[in-house]
């Protein structure tokens, strides 16, 4: 059991609107565990709330009592069945481990939730998900034959389904009890409940009529750990498609798509999805047909001719409706469009103004942060189209703004809603709304949850679904499972007030003091930490595609390692309640020493939270007027290290002392290094020196131009580049980075002599003793920013002159171009002019030759590549360019997402080898390890090139390099 701040802060939410905070949370390793908690728990009258991926958007994974924490060791498949096409599977698998162990025979699990990367199949159980193919699968409901739980009073029972023995085998108590409900209210059971597809709201008593067949297991889906706490279940397996076709069809509105979409499901799909321009946004509709909504409709079949003819029938049924149409048949294609969908949960909270307010605008409702609450209400889906034209009415009346989206074939519609949860007379407003929206889904014949259970969002709300004497079932349902009320109290039956245990009450009405301006969060800390939303795509447990977000949770599996468990924890040190240390928190700062600052999640997370700016945010005030790690004092100042030993010419005495073993240790003790690292060599020739001997021996060649004398950087380059224009050579600036510079000049030299090729006059900023250089990264990384912020303010005053005259600045280390693209703008904010010019000014080796040279035709190098992208060029930088580059230059293949786990001074400090190498081994390693004959390693990063050195032996190269050396060969045959 774990009493501590950070168990207790890490689950004092799940992914909805609310908090409350646990006594403790208990990490069961099996059934026998789940019971003594139990009784303990039973002894003292504390309240058990079981959680699995705390993906919950209604409040229900929330509690003041016992946590169950099943994620952590009840997480096994333990046996599947493909005869009879069912799995045994403990409570905390997540969905997408389920379908990864069937998938091998064909087989999938139906219900599939935008989160079924990292939900849970028990969590599924107490929500009855859905997701997107319920219209073919149905809900978890539909696919659950048998639970075994452990109720609050000691009693273990197991919950069969339709035809499994009824209630004869319950607990006597609890059989007679049930026995005594159903028979004295039959009418009302078989009356009471509306039919749709998408009924998930209250208990369904349905379930226990016998006409139902006594189904004890659906009886129990949906109950929201209200009941019991699900130690095992049995679940149904569905026959997977042997293809799968995408068919988007465009309409002119949201309206025309939701009255169209019941009439796509006599066609058999495996989906109807449905989504409007104002959540898809204009970069994403200009790659879907023409329209202003569009469903998303999956078919299969046995075979992609099967799939491709199932989707054209679709179509040609559809074709009076819609406006334009497209097939997509290639499966990269089908993710990359899915994922628009998949990441609405959290993009929709995040509206096109959301940064342009501040807090105090917020507050009166006019912000773009938009919050659930009001997720997933279902109506008949013949009755959307009308149901939708209320519901953007109703939301005009009461002054708010939401994007509707969701399965429009079930008629279950997502949306987030801007209320203003902040101050008084906004709660009032988003509890008047809620009631006159449960009014209107009544209207409809809708469920108030059409997926994600009734919680503490909604369950106030069921006596106007359901009426009183229905809700009395409910209550007597409930006290007969739990007769103490103990289980997961507050939820469905005699549930709490929709607008009690807000999460956003604690947190400062003020904008607190910091450093970063968060310009896209109105300059409030606060609002940049309530970005993280809970959804949990930080969670999964492997890396997706070129995705990078979480590497140190898939390294570690522990919560407090996600982005969400860290933006957790910062919540609650704003709150002050749990964490009341502020920002001298030892939790906090434990949880994030293991962040890698990748800024994965500044991409991946779907509302952009940026825990490597948050993180140095953190240490900056953590360690204001106290002494730091010696790591922060030998990595973070590295740039004046080495060039202090550049102009002292150090590098031999220090390569040499390098290698002498008790001389390294006693260096990497006293700097805070990882004594299974490795210093790296420093260069016996720093790039600035060899571009100064280059441009004397230019300049007393005849007929040789200069193109590097230091004239030409600064005052001069203005009239550099008009010397040049006649000539069309577009002149660029050469950004000597400190890793380049001091570390690895041949990357430098290479992009030289690449970039002349391709036509372009290269300059270099005068740097050395002096003249210092620097984006300011090793100080952002590790919080200095009062010393970044000086750096910083430096360079652009140095580069000020290429500014003005309109030259690009290329960047060959992706992590100082992040740097310089994204923190610096951010630190200095407006108060310096010249820091949003130089960040615009930012380019990538790629991107400078696409733009500046785009009919330059590449050596062809006609080899596969592996390797990694820098997870710094991922998340600021993009590589559309770099992928052109490597195609024009035929390097064929994908690099690997993830991040190299080195990461900056990150994987040398004492402590984080372990979680480095492990970040290696996941993608990078074993991509490089099984590369194909010939095959070139890739790293534009001395990181990654570093870590792939230092753990598997290899020689990796930069693209630069790379084409440099094809042009030298190529000159060579000349």
């Amino acid at each position: 059991m774990a009493g501590d701040a950070t168990a207790r802060a890490l689950n004092t939410m799940d992914a909805s609107n609310y908090r409350r905070v646990p006594l403790a949370v208990v990490a069961p390793r099996d059934a026998d565990d789940i019971a003594a908690t139990l009784a303990v728990c039973r002894e003292h009258g504390v309240p058990v709330v079981p959680r699995g991926g705390g993906t919950s958007i209604a409040g229900q994974a929330t509690g003041v009592g016992v946590v169950l924490d099943t994620t952590r060791y009840l997480n096994r498949v333990v046996s599947l069945d493909p005869e009879t096409r069912t799995a045994v599977v403990q409570p905390g698998v997540t969905c997408d481990e389920l379908r990864s162990a069937a998938a091998p025979y064909g087989l999938t699990f139906g219900p599939d939730p935008s989160t079924h990367s990292r939900c849970t199949i028990g969590g599924m159980i107490g929500n009855n998900s859905c997701g997107a193919h319920s219209v073919a699968w149905g809900t978890t409901a539909d696919n659950v034959r048998e639970v075994t739980a452990l109720l609050y009073g000691g009693e273990r029972v197991r919950l069969r389904g339709e035809g499994g023995g009824g209630l004869d085998v319950l607990p006597a108590r609890l059989r007679d009890g049930l026995r005594s409900l159903v028979e004295g209210d039959l009418a009302l059971l078989r009356t009471g409940f509306p039919e749709l597809p998408r009924r998930i709201s209250g208990y369904a008593l349905d379930a226990l009529l016998p006409e139902h067949g006594v189904d004890l297991a659906r009886a129990f889906t949906g109950s929201e750990g209200t009941l019991g706490v699900v130690s095992e279940a049995t679940v149904r397996l569905v026959r997977a498609p042997g293809a799968r076709v995408l068919a988007i069809l465009g309409y002119a509105d949201e309206n025309a798509a939701a009255d169209a979409a019941s009439t796509l499901l006599p066609h058999g799909p495996l989906t109807v999805e449905g989504m409007a321009s104002d959540l898809v946004g204009p970069v994403a509709a200009a790659s879907l047909p023409r329209g202003g909504a569009w469903l998303f409709v999956e078919v299969g079949g046995d075979s992609q001719e099967q799939a491709r003819a199932h989707a054209g029938a679709l179509l040609r049924g559809a074709a009076a409706e819609c406006t334009d149409s497209a097939v997509i048949t290639d499966p990269a294609h089908q993710r990359a469009l899915w994922r628009i969908r998949e990441d609405a949960s959290g993009t929709a909270t995040r509206m096109p103004d959301a940064g342009g307010t501040s807090l105090p605008e917020r507050s009166r409702g006019l912000g773009g942060e938009a919050w659930p609450g009001w997720e997933d209400c279902a109506v008949p889906p013949a009755r959307l189209g009308g149901y939708l034209r209320d519901f953007r009415a109703l939301l005009s009346q009461h002054g708010l703004r939401g994007t509707p989206y969701g399965h429009f074939g079930d008629g279950c519609i997502h949306v987030r809603i801007d209320f203003d949860l902040l101050t008084e007379p906004g709660i009032a407003r988003f509890r008047a709304f809620s009631y006159d929206l449960a009014d209107l889904v009544v209207a409809h014949g809708g469920s108030l949850s059409g997926e994600h259970g009734d919680g503490q969002a909604r369950a106030e709300l069921l006596p106007k679904m359901y009426g009183s004497e229905l809700v009395q079932l409910f209550e007597r349902f409930k006290d007969l499972w739990d007769p103490a009320g103990g289980m997961n109290p507050g939820m469905l039956a005699r549930p709490h007030r929709l607008d009690e245990n807000l999460r956003f009450a604690v947190l400062p009405r003020e904008p607190v003091d910091v450093a970063f301006g968060y310009p896209e969060d109105g300059g409030d800390f606060s609002a940049a930490v309530r970005r993280c939303v809970g959804v949990a795509k930080c969670r999964t447990a492997s890396v997706s595609g070129a995705g990078v977000m979480c590497p140190s949770f898939r390294a570690t599996g522990d919560e407090r390692h996600s982005t969400r468990g860290r933006a957790r924890l910062l919540h609650e040190m704003l709150a002050g309640e749990v964490i009341a240390d502020g920002w001298r928190s030892t939790e906090v700062r434990d949880a994030l020493d293991l962040c890698l600052s990748c800024k994965g999640c500044r991409t991946d997370c779907p509302v952009g939270v940026d825990m490597a700016t948050y993180k140095a945010e953190f240490l900056h005030h953590h360690y204001a007027g106290r002494l730091r790690p010696a790591a922060h004092y030998a990595m973070g100042w590295l740039p004046v290290w080495l060039r202090a030993a550049a102009a002292l010419r150090l590098a031999p005495v220090a390569n040499a002392a390098a290698r002498v073993g008790p001389l390294a240790a006693l260096a990497g003790r006293v700097g805070g290094i990882a004594p299974e690292r490795d210093l790296p060599e420093l260069a016996a020739e720093p790039f600035p020196r060899w571009w100064r001997a280059r441009a004397r021996r230019r300049a007393g060649r005849p007929g040789v131009r200069d193109s590097g004398r230091d004239r030409d950087s600064g005052r001069d380059r203005g009239r550099a580049q008009d010397r040049d224009r006649g000539r069309d050579r577009p002149t660029v600036v050469l950004w000597p980075d400190t890793f380049t510079s001091y570390l690895a000049p041949g990357v430098g030299r290479a992009a030289v002599a690449v970039l002349e090729d391709a036509g372009l006059r290269v300059v270099v900023p005068p740097t050395g003793p002096g003249r210092p250089l620097c984006c300011g990264l090793t100080w952002v990384s590790t919080g200095q920013l009062d010393r970044a912020k000086q750096v910083m303010r430096r360079t652009v005053d140095a580069v000020a002159p290429a500014l003005d005259a309109g030259l690009p600045l290329v960047v060959l280390e992706p992590s100082c171009a992040a740097t310089l693209r994204g923190d610096l703008p951010e630190l200095l904010g407006p108060d310096t002019p010249g820091a949003a010019r130089l960040a615009a000014s930012v380019l990538t080796f790629a991107q400078v030759l696409d733009q500046y040279a785009p009919n330059w035709r590449p050596p062809r190098l006609d080899r596969p590549v592996v390797g990694q992208t820098h997870c710094h060029q991922h998340a600021v930088l993009g590589d559309a360019a770099e992928r052109t580059l490597r195609e024009r230059a035929g390097l064929t293949g994908e690099l690997s997402g993830g991040c190299c786990g080195l990461a900056g001074n990150f994987g040398f400090e004492a402590g984080h080898y372990e979680v480095s190498v492990a970040c290696a081994e996941e993608t990078l390693l074993p991509a490089v390890r099984d590369r194909p004959a010939g095959a070139e390693v890739l790293a534009d990063g001395f990181s990654c090139r570093t870590q792939l050195h230092q753990l598997a032996g290899q020689r990796a190269r930069h693209l630069a390099e790379v084409l440099a050396e094809a042009l030298a060969e190529r000159r060579d045959e000349e």
